[in-house]
């Protein structure tokens, strides 16, 4: 990616500085931060989840960080019933593992598939999110991340795995 290109793509504006400010909070916690997000797909109707926080801009997949003592895939659990009011029905399959240099130089993601979930009542918007949904693989959202489009690609379209977020 062009440095333009890149450029581009940073968060802008309080969203950016909040975002920034945000992770920086983390990484004085942790100097070494895990995330992992998840791929939410309903094979039924062929659509993904996507969130919208609050406090970044764009659509983008589900996820968040690893707390201490926590493990991957509790992570996800905790972060799918968070965000999204979906619950695991069956294990998430770890895809991939990204780094995440727009973050910092030591953040790191665990990149999972999801299709064994339930969902007893849709995501209402809070503090933290502010709109979620099911959307039809041929419909994104306008404003739906690179990196969140990277991840599609490389599980839907075959693309290869990008070793960066």
């Amino acid at each position: 990616m062009t440095d333009d290109a890149e450029a581009a793509f940073r968060q802008t504006g309080w969203p950016g500085l909040r975002a920034r400010l945000f992770h920086l909070y983390f990484l004085l916690r942790r100097p070494m931060t895990l995330g992992v997000r998840g791929l939410i797909h309903d094979t039924a109707s062929n659509s993904i989840f996507l969130i919208r926080h609050t406090y970044v801009p764009g659509w983008q997949l589900p996820g968040g960080g690893v707390e201490v003592g926590e493990t991957m895939a509790d992570a996800l659990a905790r972060e799918l019933v968070e965000e999204c009011n979906i619950a695991l029905t069956g294990p998430p399959v770890l895809k991939s593992m990204h780094f995440n240099r727009r973050s910092s130089r030591r953040d790191h993601v665990g990149f999972y598939l999801i299709e064994h979930f339930s969902q007893t009542t849709s995501k209402l918007p809070d503090h933290e999110i502010a709109e979620a949904g099911f959307f039809p693989l041929d419909r994104l959202p306008e404003g739906t991340t690179p990196a969140t489009l990277r991840r599609i690609a490389e599980i839907f379209d075959g693309k290869p795995t990008s070793a960066y977020w």
